[in-house]
């Protein structure tokens, strides 16, 4: 069985970016949670999972300049090194599966949309809210985006964790302040439906 890291660089091998089924032009919900933070155009915000997300082109629009993309393919970073061009030098980029990652910086805001749902053994899990919990400064935020209980039970071949806010609200709530929930309706290339919970929590102080 190949490993993660070689799952994610082919499907970044063989599918173009347009046909992959979390492709999104605008991710106008996770800019919104990010933006309801208020905080400046300096705080530091990390996409885990970003891959070659348009995440991190919008950010630079907004003019927000201290940006971290991480993400466990090679292929994935790259595609979006290659369509930033000149401006990839303003992002940091940092290849490695979150569950091997040891933050360099602490972060006002950790953004995942549908990265943690691929996390299905319990102590990987575990070891993902411990991983962020360090990472995030007091009264930092937390932006987490995951298949709800109506969305799929699979992505790109793989087993998801499908997430309630009741859910959340318990896997977070030693070290986060609940801050609310909102589902929607992610349209895929193909003409389907994915039913998302994104769900937003403030670091206790």
């Amino acid at each position: 069985m190949p490993s993660n890291q070689d799952h994610w660089d082919h499907v970044y091998a063989t599918k173009r970016l347009e046909d992959v089924s979390w492709y999104q032009p605008i991710p106008r919900q996770s800019l919104e949670y990010i933006d309801a933070c208020g905080l400046d155009r300096h705080a530091t915000i990390i996409d885990i999972g970003g891959g070659d997300s348009f995440l991190v082109d919008h950010l630079l629009i907004k003019s927000y300049d201290n940006i971290t993309v991480l993400d466990i393919s090679e292929n994935a970073i790259q595609r979006a090194k290659d369509r930033l061009a000149e401006k990839q030098d303003k992002v940091q980029w940092l290849i490695t599966n979150i569950l091997d990652f040891t933050s360099p910086t602490k972060y006002q805001i950790w953004h995942d949309r549908a990265a943690f749902h691929f996390l299905t053994d319990e102590d990987d899990i575990s070891a993902y809210v411990d991983i962020a919990t360090k990472a995030i400064v007091p009264n930092g935020y937390l932006i987490i985006a995951t298949f709800s209980t109506n969305g799929p039970k699979k992505c790109s071949g793989l087993d998801i964790c499908q997430y309630d806010s009741a859910k959340m609200k318990t896997l977070w709530a030693k070290d986060f302040l609940f801050e609310g929930c909102s589902e929607s309706e992610h349209p895929t290339p193909s003409g389907g439906l994915q039913n998302f919970i994104f769900c937003k929590f403030r670091k206790k102080s």
